[in-house]
């Protein structure tokens, strides 16, 4: 997992909760929490941290990682608007994920490991097909529903499918208002 993430993680939870609950966490996961944007940490890392999060603040782990994902997303919009300012809605900016973001996201961090997205549309709903084997759906709604509130929309999204309950990708339906 790329460090970003991490410092993501310290920054909106020292924002919203203290840096005291940063340093908590830090202890109860018996990490240092010395993470650099650039650099490479285990995946078990970010898992001890949610789950001390999750216990510190009494919020499912997947609630976690939600608020994480939606609270990232207008950080992301800010440190590099030149991949939100083309777009005017969520939906033409979801669907440039596999061919324009993700393709940014490696150059800006090598050797990052994105998960990998398939697109339909059925009814009016973006159908997404979520494949990670982090399994970190729950950030990936997050983001989703930040990118909503980023374009002035409000999204409603079920997930009939889930990797974490042995489908075998993660199927994310979006209704956009």
């Amino acid at each position: 997992m790329k460090g970003v993430v991490f410092n993501l993680l310290e920054q909106l939870v020292a924002r919203d909760f203290g840096e005291d609950t940063w340093d908590a966490l830090l202890d109860a996961s018996r990490l240092d929490g010395v993470y650099t944007s650039l650099g490479s940490y285990p995946d078990e890392d970010l898992v001890k941290l949610v789950s001390a999060a999750s216990e510190a603040l009494a919020m499912p782990a997947d609630d976690v990682v939600s608020w994480l994902g939606r609270n990232a997303l207008p950080l992301f919009a800010g440190y590099y608007p030149q991949l939100f300012e083309p777009h005017d809605c969520t939906r033409s900016f979801v669907l440039t994920l596999n061919d324009i973001i993700h393709p940014e996201v490696r150059k800006l961090y090598p050797g990052a490991d994105v998960p990998e997205f398939d697109f339909k549309s059925r009814d009016g709903v973006l159908v997404m097909g979520y494949r990670s084997p982090r399994k970190l759906c729950s950030f990936a709604e997050g983001l989703l529903l930040g990118a909503g509130d980023h374009y002035g929309e409000r999204l409603t999204i079920e997930q009939p499918l889930c990797m974490k309950r042995g489908d075998d990708q993660c199927v994310l339906e979006i209704g956009f208002a």
